[in-house]
């Protein structure tokens, strides 16, 4: 049994992982960040503990660490995230730069404020895992020219987790980012080719393989080794 803690846990992909860890078990630390309004969340059953944290904001993210002090967490998976402004608002054309550092708050920087909060609870683990979801749109290997404001946020989170991994293997700390697919979410749209439930699940699968021997791996959510 593993403790394993996901933010942007009331929708979508997160709301699907607390679902998937829950079922077989693990203790799920479910956080978003207002918990009184995640009625499918609040629905889950098992060892679900809901918390609230504003991930952008470095006050509730502390208070976070501190209510979690002295807990070993096993996996901690930065789920939170935003497409940034409308896409016709993120090109070499035209910016919503407000909406773009927005994006950053939240796709780059928020991850690595949870990181850092959580760090001592990774640290108590027998072998910690920090994952982080990611999207294809940030790989430097692929040249998709939309959503720049997103891709670009997505590019810098893989660069700094990339080189967090050799940092944290020295804690014991294993490092990953996954693309989750394109997926029917509100942010992917209905047209999008898989399920939250397909990509949950790949993904907790992918989670269970990550080692000291792959860790700072860019994977797809089946597994499959996504090109940087």
């Amino acid at each position: 049994m593993s403790t394993v803690l996901i933010t942007g846990a009331n929708r979508g992909i997160g709301l699907e992982l607390v679902k998937h860890y829950a079922a077989r078990g693990d203790i799920v630390l479910a956080c978003c960040r207002n918990p009184a309004s995640a009625t499918a969340l609040a629905a889950v059953g098992g060892k679900v503990t809901v918390l609230p944290v504003e991930v952008t904001d470095a006050a509730s993210v502390a208070a976070l660490g501190a209510r979690l002090a002295g807990q070993a967490i096993d996996i901690v998976i930065n789920n939170a995230g935003v497409l940034g402004p409308d896409y016709g608002d993120q090109t070499p054309y035209k910016m919503d730069f407000d909406g773009w550092a927005n994006a950053f708050e939240v796709n780059t920087m928020a991850p690595v404020r949870v990181m850092q909060a959580l760090l001592p609870n990774l640290k108590a683990s027998a072998r910690g895992k920090l994952v982080t979801i990611t999207s294809q749109m940030g790989a430097l290997s692929l040249d998709m020219t939309m959503g720049f404001a997103y891709s670009s946020t997505k590019a810098a989170l893989n660069k700094f987790m990339k080189l967090t991994a050799i940092e944290l293997v020295k804690d014991g700390i294993d490092v990953c980012v996954i693309h989750p697919g394109w997926v029917k979410t509100d942010m992917g749209g209905e047209a999008a080719d898989i399920t939250p439930q397909e990509s949950a699940a790949g993904i907790v699968k992918t989670i269970d393989g990550l080692n000291a021997g792959n860790t700072g791996s860019f994977w797809k959510w089946n597994g499959e080794v996504h090109g940087w």
